[in-house]
């Protein structure tokens, strides 16, 4: 999880570029890309790659076995929500070996979501499905804002690792990292729409599109700043969910 939390506070600092007229590749593996051109780059990686699948792999645990400490539905959406967590986490960790070992590690977040839209418009009522697809997207960033606001997060958390002030911290970081997210993965469910709408697969984007695209928008650079900021609040938050997390 610490892995995942140094992961967030890089796609921090390449969105922080980026608002300022820089022109990386700013999603996950443009994040890895940034980690591996440090003086300790090779190793840095390396460990990035070990500690993001062990942390999916304790995912998938959680998704089968996990958060005995809530019940009902509520038990089940957090099983979903790891399992699907799990899957991007573990994708990330096959992307930092892949950059570690100097065997690839896939394309940029533009290219997939594009992919994966025409894909998509292939299919018979192509163009509905990618719409669909967007609500879906639409609907992640909605339940993210809501976690952040409601702070939900911090059930899973051991208050016993968090007394007091500290928590309330963890809880300020936890919003505003959630509320982050919540923005990008919105960005991103527009520009998804907008592809179904257009039946135009180039008019999707991932992370990269979407931190571009608030960068684009009158006042950009402020409203690029904040999120970025946000993205660094949710990597801190990271670190403490590491230490508390619920087993």
């Amino acid at each position: 999880m610490a892995c995942y939390g140094v992961v967030h506070l890089l796609l921090a600092y390449l969105a922080l570029r980026v608002a300022f007229g820089g022109g990386e590749q700013a999603d996950q593996k443009g994040a890895l890309q940034e980690a591996g051109s440090t003086a300790f780059g090779q190793v840095l990686l390396w460990v990035l790659a070990l500690g993001l699948v062990a942390f999916g792999l304790w995912q998938f645990l959680m998704a089968a076995t996990g958060y005995t400490w809530v019940s009902g539905g509520k038990r089940t959406r957090k099983r979903l929500g790891a399992g699907a967590r799990g899957v991007v986490v573990i994708a990330l960790g096959v992307s930092a070996f892949g950059l570690a070992t100097g065997t690839g590690g896939g394309g940029s977040s533009n290219q997939a979501q594009q992919e994966f839209t025409a894909e998509l418009l292939r299919l018979p009522a192509g163009p509905a499905l990618v719409v669909l697809a967007a609500v879906a997207v639409l609907a992640v960033a909605v339940a993210a804002g809501v976690k952040g606001v409601r702070q939900t997060f911090l059930e899973d958390l051991d208050a016993t690792g968090l007394p007091g002030k500290r928590k309330r911290w963890v809880g300020w970081l936890g919003t505003t990292g959630y509320l982050a997210k919540g923005v990008v993965f919105a960005v991103t469910a527009i520009l998804l729409g907008y592809a179904g709408f257009n039946a135009d697969a180039n008019q999707a984007g991932g992370l990269d599109a979407a931190l571009k695209t608030l960068a684009a928008q009158p006042f950009g650079v402020v409203l690029l700043t904040v999120v970025a900021l946000g993205l660094a609040a949710f990597g801190a938050y990271c670190f403490a969910a590491a230490w508390a997390h619920k087993r």
